[in-house]
């Protein structure tokens, strides 16, 4: 074991995140909060690299190529996106939530993404409900559980979180709404451009929606009026898109009938678009008053007030949470909910008193200096940096525990019920959602076949629990088998249902080398049997497979039934013909500093040498074995790295055409296929170098990798799902789990110290 194995590693500082939310051009607060939040982090983090992934509605909204759309209403979406993100390289996730704007119950839907990341989250509560339905209740719940940090922006958000949804107060943070870093200005340069030289000026902007209150500020208009007959009112923003979809423009039309109605149609001025935020902030800087007359009370974040807040603004609002927090202490006014007499007032003594207006102006500027995009981006990336620590060591475990440990069936049976062994975990837990897969059932039996075959624990309570479990995943092989076409299916849901009549090639192949193995090293003579029979049956698939990692599977199988049977005709065959099929690609594709099979590196590759060593013993040719084991020699030197630890060729090296190796991510699979093949290679040659490969490989579970974690996830025998730039996958599907049991049985039946040999290329 190498030391760097046996500590922990230095965890980088946070330079890559993936931000969550909606985006411009959407046109929605959230959007431009999202949107500043990212231009914010570049500005004051150039060296942090932010993925942005926007929420996308549908409705024809064009995206920048910096930006990764996310369809809201398709939950297969999120699940893709969680995947982009995992193999992104980011560190962590910094989510945008709002009800409104993922698809599902009460915006369900982001569930399934964060569900499939193993990422640190934070997540920015843009609205905390005092008194939440059942499904907005679950939603959040769940987002609290989930989530390392949660962000709200008022004291009252921290409140409710913790008293109503138990969130320790330690994982609630309060950080301000972020606001544009401007000079506090006069408001006559402003007004001049705009053609408000002779007006006293209130300014309401946002999205058009009844909520926020608009007509009851055009309601108080008659009174302020009377007194300041230069006033006018001037609503900028669009209608909310939800609302023109459903109603079209019904709502701003009446408002506008509203204002003719009560004669102060020339002092209420509708701007209907949706402004940049350079044009924005100039009309901004032209108001006298800021208002918003909001009827939300348990409103807990508004973008608009916060921006008002921060260019210095004189603002009257009505008492809805973030407004009563921002606003207190004399730093803006308040009037009760649906009161436009009391807005009139409030407003009119505003422009009556400039002094007094500007003293509160310059309040309002002073506070919202604490506010601006710098300010709140280093809290927020204080909070995300936080976060890295626990979950890297949380799947730290001790190489020196585990280097010794026997193979165990106790994660295996976790992931296993009456049906057979679950595809997938979200960390341990079994995820029912993704039901059965055939090729982990093959996998699963070929354990339990090996672990017979080694007497492991070869009595009592413990053979008859193999046994049962043997039973389990064949009776899962049976039912899988289709005979009106000839193949085995693949994927089943929870309810036992097949999703397919025909599964992958992969599964088809990796079914016949578990019928194989069941045929050769099953410890119940009636399972050996029925592998036989079902093997006679379907294994003549093999001649229409064209897949060279199926093909290799099939071999395996079809050596099994021939370690059992050795006059086995079909079996026999079936090496012959995939022998010659492997061999053939090795020379087509081979190239000075590319020995290989394919122009291009996959999955499971070491099983493609394996197959071909096998065949060479089986039929007693020469050039196979030699053409495996030089292919072998080749994708172990690419899976070294330069420090002599074992470095699997990760999935985003997939299909490059020749092309070095990627690091990441790395798959289990991979360590398992190098360490059986590097076992075979030994038990053919007895060249002790292909020991020391095979320890290597199996020691990048124990830690002996590039992160310097263990995959191992404890005593239990479970493993974790991959290797990332990050750290691990946390979770626990089936295939890892098998991979770690499967190799660590592996290397239990190696011989003991003969393997202590300098580290050089394997084929020297």
């Amino acid at each position: 074991m190498t030391a760097h194995a046996l500590f922990p590693r230095t965890i980088p500082a946070l330079s890559h995140i993936a931000l969550i939310g909606n985006a411009l051009p959407r046109r929605c607060g959230i959007a431009t909060f999202t949107s500043d939040t990212r231009d914010g982090l570049r500005l004051s983090y150039p060296d942090l690299h932010v993925d942005l992934y926007a929420m996308d509605d549908a409705t024809g909204v064009s995206y920048d190529s910096s930006v990764h759309p996310i369809v809201a209403s398709d939950p297969a979406a999120y699940r893709h996106a969680a995947a982009l993100i995992e193999a992104s390289g980011a560190q962590a996730i910094w989510l945008q939530h709002e009800y409104g704007i993922f698809g599902g119950s009460a915006g369900s839907h982001i569930l399934g993404l964060i569900a499939r990341t193993t990422l640190p989250l934070i997540v920015t509560l843009h609205t905390v409900l005092e008194q939440a339905n059942p499904a907005e209740h679950a939603v959040l719940d769940a987002l609290a559980r989930r989530a390392d940090q949660l962000i709200v922006m008022a004291e009252r958000g921290r409140e409710i979180l913790r008293d109503i949804y138990g969130v320790d107060d330690a994982r609630i943070a309060v950080i301000p709404h972020g606001v544009p870093d401007r000079p506090f200005v006069d408001t006559a340069p402003a007004k001049q451009h705009f053609g408000f030289a002779d007006s006293k000026t209130i300014l309401t902007f946002g999205l058009l929606a009844p909520d926020k209150g608009i007509d009851q500020m055009i309601a108080a208009m008659p009174a302020i009026v009377a007194e300041h007959p230069d006033a006018l009112y001037i609503v900028l923003g669009a209608t909310h898109p939800n609302l023109v979809r459903e109603a079209g423009e019904d709502y701003r039309d009446s408002l506008v009938t509203l204002a003719a109605r009560l004669g102060v149609q020339d002092h209420v001025h509708f701007i209907n678009t949706f402004v940049d935020q350079p044009e924005l902030l100039d009309y901004l800087a032209a108001a006298d008053v800021y208002v918003t007359p909001y009827r939300k009370r348990d409103q807990i974040t508004s973008g608009t007030l916060a921006y008002a807040v921060g260019l210095g603004k004189a603002v009257v609002s009505t008492p809805y949470i973030h407004a009563s927090e921002i606003l207190s202490d004399g730093h803006g006014i308040l009037v009760e909910f649906d009161d436009p007499a009391a807005m009139a007032h409030a407003i009119n003594g505003l422009l009556r008193d400039d002094a007094g207006r500007m003293a509160l102006a310059q309040r309002a500027y002073t506070r919202g200096r604490s506010m601006i995009w710098a300010a709140s981006s280093a809290a927020a990336m204080q909070r995300l940096s936080q976060s890295l620590p626990a979950v890297a060591n949380a799947a730290r475990v001790s190489a020196t525990q585990l280097q010794s440990a026997a193979p165990t069936l106790r994660a295996v049976q976790r992931m296993t019920d009456g049906t057979g062994m679950l595809q997938h975990g979200i960390h341990s837990i079994p995820d029912r959602d993704h039901g059965y897969c055939i090729d982990d059932n093959a996998r699963a039996l070929i354990l339990v076949n090996r672990l017979s075959a080694a007497h492991h624990a070869p009595s009592g309570a413990d053979r008859q629990e193999r046994n049962a479990l043997a039973s389990t995943y064949a009776a899962f092989i049976q039912h899988g088998w289709n005979p009106d076409v000839q193949r085995y299916r693949n994927f089943m849901r929870y309810d036992r249902c097949w999703c397919e009549d025909v599964g992958s090639e992969d599964s088809n192949g990796r079914t016949i080398w578990a019928l194989g193995s069941t045929a050769a090293d099953a410890d119940a003579a009636s399972h050996r049997g029925w592998a036989v029979a079902l093997f006679d049956q379907s294994a003549a698939l093999t001649f229409d497979l064209g897949s060279p990692r199926a093909l290799a599977f099939a071999l395996l199988g079809a050596a099994g039934i021939l370690a059992a049977h050795p006059r086995h005709q079909l079996a026999h065959a079936i090496v012959d013909h995939v022998a010659a099929i492997l061999d053939r690609a090795a020379v087509t594709a081979s190239r000075p500093g590319w020995t290989w099979f394919e122009a291009e590196l996959a999955y499971d590759n070491a099983r493609l040498c394996e197959a071909l060593i096998i065949a060479g013993e089986v039929l007693d040719n020469g050039a196979y074995r030699e053409r495996g084991l030089a292919t072998l020699a080749w994708i172990v030197d690419q899976q070294t790295a330069d420090a002599g630890y074992f470095r699997p060729v990760g999935t985003d090296s997939f299909f490059r055409p020749r092309a070095a190796p990627l690091k990441y991510d790395q798959q289990p699979l991979e360590a398992q296929a190098t360490i059986d093949a590097c076992a075979t290679a030994y038990r053919v040659t007895h060249d002790a170098r292909w020991l020391h490969a095979a320890r290597t490989a199996y020691r990048w579970f124990l830690g002996d990798n590039d992160q310097g974690i263990a995959l191992a996830s404890g005593t239990d025998g479970g493993c974790f799902d991959g290797l990332m730039p990050h750290g691990v996958n946390l979770n626990q599907g089936a295939e890892s789990i098998l991979a770690l049991q499967l190799s660590a049985l592996t290397i239990s039946g190696l011989p003991v110290g003969v393997d202590h040999v300098a580290h050089s290329p394997i084929a020297a």
